[in-house]
């Protein structure tokens, strides 16, 4: 399932989809109504999984019981924000979803691409946004950007650099399998040539 105004931002630590989202929100919102969110979160009872996932030891949940809490708090965002908001005919920018969890926990972690795919189905179906737009860093770069902030949710910037790349290097290969849904986006540019080539896009395909 399909839904043309679900918009997702994948990429690592510090790559800026949080900026570009807003800033894209900003500019849906001169045309029509816009829906902001995020995850692991985007609900209170997401939000109050994403604490466990986000913050503490970076070895503090096994690899099944990581997978499971992502989709509990993807199952209450989906029935609970993202499909009604969607239903409503409203546009809805994620930062992060599903993909996430196939680099993260998948490609760069210890739990089977075909468990993930089982849950998924289970839980969400085959329930796919639109557009993924991957926003394509080094992660020394990110990373140090993201250390920056005052945030207590840095359990994921706390692994290594092995891991960080390897999460690029996963999210550039899951790209290439998914061709028509992801649009690679350099994360070098400056915030408005970003903004500017990601509207470019969007303009094209809805406007």
């Amino acid at each position: 399932m399909t839904f043309k105004k679900f918009i997702t931002f994948e990429g690592g630590e510090g790559s800026g989809k949080s900026t570009q989202i807003k800033l894209l929100a900003q500019k849906i919102k001169n045309f029509d109504s816009v829906c902001v969110t995020r995850e692991p979160g985007g609900t209170k009872s997401a939000e109050q999984i994403r604490k466990l996932l986000v913050r503490g030891e970076v070895d503090k949940w096994s690899s099944i019981s990581e997978l499971l809490l992502l989709y509990a708090a993807r199952k209450d965002h989906v029935d609970n924000l993202i499909l009604p908001e969607l239903i409503k005919n409203k546009w809805v920018l994620c930062d992060r979803f599903s993909d996430s969890t196939y680099v993260y926990q998948g490609m760069c972690g210890k739990t089977p691409i075909d468990t993930i795919k089982k849950v998924e189905r289970l839980v969400i179906g085959n329930f796919k946004p639109k557009i993924t737009f991957l926003i394509d860093m080094d992660p020394k770069i990110g990373i140090k950007r993201s250390k920056r902030k005052e945030n207590k949710d840095i359990r994921y910037e706390n692994m290594d650099m092995k891991f960080h790349h390897k999460v690029r290097k996963s999210y550039l290969k899951l790209a290439k399998l998914n061709k028509k849904r992801f649009i690679k986006i350099d994360g070098t540019k400056t915030i408005s040539q970003i903004e500017n080539k990601i509207w470019n896009i969007i303009e094209k395909e809805y406007f």
